[in-house]
């Protein structure tokens, strides 16, 4: 179990993880982790340059914040209901990476063009219903697409995606982009060729047992 410093600090470095690779810009996006009875989810407004530590806000199980907190990103409810319907969930991560963000308004979900789709715990990467950022519809919408996943698009707005711990929410963010990146490049030549549905199964399979899947960091 990590401490509340540790939970802080994985927040601020991983946002500006984010900035640095591409994956997000400004004051989008936001991510969180599962602590104690509630999480720790980045702060609203702040750009990652000038994010710190303190300024993460630990929200609690039933949606409060301590007096004199940052104010939560407008985002919480969706990552609270992640926690409450997926135990197997220790950390959130939500970004506007360009690739996922392009295909989003365009409500186009990922198919099954590469085996690394698979790491969405799926043959593919569904899109999440658009519903106004911050709405308790966006956050149900969100929640009932990723059962069984760790990744999908958000209709007009983003990507998502979830791990047992940060360091592995933000490969798969990661992945979900360049997979995203992939399919735009394709569509350009003609659209690619996609792998069956069995194939895709035995690769998801293959997956639970790969390299270090089970770590929890």
């Amino acid at each position: 179990m990590m401490t509340e410093d540790e939970a802080r600090q994985q927040l601020t470095d991983a946002m500006r993880a984010l900035d640095a690779r591409g994956l997000n810009r400004g004051t989008s996006g936001n991510i969180s982790v599962r602590f104690a009875t509630g999480m720790f989810v980045t702060p609203s407004g702040v750009t990652p340059d000038r994010l710190t530590p303190d300024q993460m806000v630990f929200v609690d199980g039933d949606g409060r914040v301590a007096d004199g907190s940052s104010r939560p990103s407008s985002e919480w409810r969706m990552h609270m209901g992640l926690y409450q319907r997926r135990a197997d969930v220790n950390a959130v991560v939500h970004c506007h990476a360009r690739y996922s963000t392009i295909l989003a308004c365009a409500h186009r979900e990922i198919p099954p063009l590469h085996y690394m789709v698979a790491v969405s715990g799926g043959a593919s990467v569904p899109v999440a219903p658009y519903a106004t950022f911050g709405s308790e519809e966006l956050a149900a919408g969100v929640v009932q697409t990723l059962d069984g996943r760790l990744a999908c698009l958000m209709a007009n707005h983003g990507l998502i995606a979830l791990g047992p711990g940060l360091h592995v929410a933000m490969a798969i963010a990661e992945e979900i982009e360049e997979q995203a990146a992939v399919f735009c490049g394709s569509l350009a030549i003609g659209g690619p060729q996609l792998l069956d549905l069995d194939e895709m199964n035995r690769i998801i399979g293959a997956f639970r047992q790969y390299g270090q899947a089970k770590t929890q960091g």
